[in-house]
């Protein structure tokens, strides 16, 4: 794996900047980046809690789909292609209520056309709290979503 450097949002052909995202936004901290495994953490405070204390399920599915999003886009960029997400499931297994939520990618399939992820999701002990599985689209740059070439 290499140090994630850029970052996916960091690309000219993306208008938002970083610190306005979502990922900014849940205090995500992409740790490592490659083609075939990623880490990275977001420290736990109140705001990723739903009411009862808990890290909030939706913060481990985000976390999990931007990881996933973030090591296929910057595997297919050099190809002409962007990642975006396609499914993502995820299942829980016991709460975080400090430290920091851990994940780790691990890329299970390689297609010409989707990727397939496992992101494992763990407390500051190691034990695994939620467990995903994030399919990723992989399309041309520069294609919109009905298909036609973008405009410049």
């Amino acid at each position: 794996m290499k140090r994630y450097i850029p970052r996916v949002s960091e690309a000219p052909a993306f208008p938002v900047p970083l610190d306005q995202t979502l990922d900014a936004t849940l205090g995500f901290e992409v740790l490592e980046v490659g083609p075939e495994a990623a880490r990275s953490r977001a420290p736990v405070s109140n705001r990723i809690k739903q009411p009862y204390g808990l890290v909030h399920g939706g913060v481990y599915a985000a976390m999990a789909e931007s990881l996933a999003s973030q090591a296929t886009a910057m595997a297919v960029y050099e190809d002409g292609n962007i990642a975006v997400g396609l499914s993502n499931h995820t299942s829980f297994m016991r709460p975080v209520l400090d430290g920091y939520v851990n994940a780790s990618a691990r890329r299970v399939h390689r297609g010409a056309t989707t990727w397939i992820w496992e992101v494992e999701l763990s407390d500051d002990e190691g034990r695994l709290c939620a467990l995903s599985r994030v399919t990723m689209a992989v399309r041309p740059r520069g294609i919109n979503r009905l298909g036609a070439a973008a405009r410049p």
